[in-house]
């Protein structure tokens, strides 16, 4: 089964930033819409950003507004997350995964969403 891999994860104190990144080598990328999300310990697991298929539209759950950029390189055949001015409260295991369509972007509910990576942890530590 084709499936995700997430990279770019690590400990990085508050303010400071991250890339993280979400590779594939059985399918092409671009023909997904691709979801980023997270889950803390303890807690539900929750869409953070999608960027869509067809037209490159991107979406981002409100905390996360101004601070990540979701993009593709389609050459590379990878999607980032870039994490900049990242709080404690960023602190989770950070999953990508290929939408179902462009339209599980709007949504960014993890049961309209597979092939689901084994995640990459990031935490926020001073």
């Amino acid at each position: 089964q084709a499936q995700l891999v997430e990279s770019g994860g690590g400990l990085v104190q508050p303010g400071g930033s991250l890339r993280l990144s979400c590779a594939a080598s059985r399918f092409t990328l671009d023909y997904y819409a691709i979801g980023w999300f997270r889950q803390a310990p303890g807690k539900e697991r929750e869409g953070v950003s999608c960027i869509s298929s067809s037209d490159g539209s991107t979406y981002y759950t409100d905390s996360v507004k101004g601070r990540f950029t979701i993009s593709r390189n389609k050459a590379k055949n990878t999607v980032y997350l870039q994490l900049n001015i990242l709080k404690p409260e960023d602190t989770a295991v950070y999953y990508c995964a290929a939408g179902i369509s462009d339209y599980a972007c709007s949504g960014l509910r993890p049961v309209d969403f597979g092939s689901w990576g084994q995640g990459t942890q990031v935490t926020v530590s001073s």
